[in-house]
């Protein structure tokens, strides 16, 4: 089957997230037992919003002129409808142009580009921001009013299952990660998350409840599969689609390693089981101990080695440790320091 236009693609695309179509060599095919979906607009709906990150190439301009977004799609549509989800009201669309192209830039080098290079790629990934909600507002998950952006309520309740967030009676998992390895005071850290979160927002809640910047790579290991980014090279299981009670219940574990450099491992303990409420947000930080380590400091060697010589003033490489932390005073990093509404603004940020 060959497409004659770009709104016929976005059809098939549409089709293939959905899991109504799949592709055989160079036909499509319907996938029977799927097709139930067409009979509940509800479901098919969700189908199409949940797998909405994966349908940039679809409709964005590809060649001359492509902007990142289009290569970072999932990372920069997911990015503009957290912020969306996380206001009540309208946000202004310049604000949405300035979260996405933060957040697509961030893994490319654009020191190099001319002035006139940087702004025709800045304009272009504005350009591209604005058809994604354009796109959107055909999906029936965004209002477009002159200059903002708002959530439909059917946009809202999208999101509420893609961040897993659980209605009132739904499972709730009380979960302790630990930092192993760390000499001297245990870091760790207890969060509440819904039993079903994807393993993908689970990496979220770890990143802000630790206080990791998310600047590397990460993957969970359930003691046989690796689940991770589906990058193929990698080879993990992609983790956007596996919830975290589809692999442990209360008293099982997994493993969570992030920065394959520095390798930080971490154990996932599922503590107990309760219920949501009604009057709760999830997800929540509700202890925690010790400060999360800085990034790129080497692991946990190079963690121990950093405290050893911030305690020794006379130390040769006081001085140039102070310089790294970018401190003028080695009391202002407290090793020991866990602030638990600084970890609930963080989770809140990164919804």
């Amino acid at each position: 089957m060959q497409t004659r236009s770009s709104e016929e693609l976005l059809v098939v695309e549409c089709a293939k997230v959905a899991r109504l179509v799949r592709k055989t060599g160079q036909r499509l095919v319907q996938v029977k037992k799927n097709q139930a979906l067409l009979g509940d607009p509800q479901k098919l709906w969700l189908a199409l919003f949940t797998g909405f990150d994966k349908l940039g190439e679809a409709f964005l301009h590809s060649g001359f002129g492509e902007s990142l977004l289009r290569p970072e799609f999932a990372h920069g549509s997911r990015a503009a409808l957290a912020a969306l989800y996380n206001t009540d009201g309208a946000v202004g669309i310049g604000s949405l142009r300035a979260i996405v192209w933060d957040v697509v830039g961030a893994p490319w080098v654009l020191d190099d580009l001319t002035e006139l290079q940087f702004e025709m790629l800045r304009r272009s990934n504005h350009r591209d921001t604005k058809e994604t909600l354009e796109v959107l507002q055909r999906l029936g998950a965004v209002t477009l009013r002159g200059e903002s952006a708002e959530l439909t309520e059917l946009g809202r309740f999208g999101m509420r299952r893609i961040l897993g967030e659980p209605e009132a009676g739904d499972p709730i998992y009380q979960v302790k990660i630990t930092l192993l390895e760390i000499e001297g005071l245990p870091v760790w850290r207890r969060v509440l998350v819904p039993a079903a979160i994807p393993l993908d927002r689970l990496h979220v809640v770890i990143q802000a409840a630790m206080g990791w910047e998310n600047y590397h790579l990460h993957y969970f290991l359930d003691g046989q599969t690796y689940y991770g980014e589906a990058e193929p090279e990698l080879q993990y299981r992609d983790e956007r689609e596996v919830r975290l009670d589809d692999l442990v219940k209360p008293g099982d574990r997994l493993e969570y390693n992030y920065d394959f450099g520095d390798s930080w491992d971490h154990e996932i303990l599922i503590e107990e089981a309760t219920v949501a409420t009604s009057d709760e947000r999830y997800t929540r930080c509700i202890a925690g101990q010790a400060a999360c380590p800085p990034e790129d400091v080497g692991g946990t060697g190079g963690y121990a080695r950093l405290i050893q010589i911030l305690g020794e003033p006379g130390h040769e490489g006081h001085r140039d440790i102070l310089g790294w932390l970018g401190l003028d005073d080695p009391g202002r990093f407290d090793a020991a320091r866990f602030d638990l509404d600084e970890a609930n603004q963080r989770l809140a940020a990164r919804a």
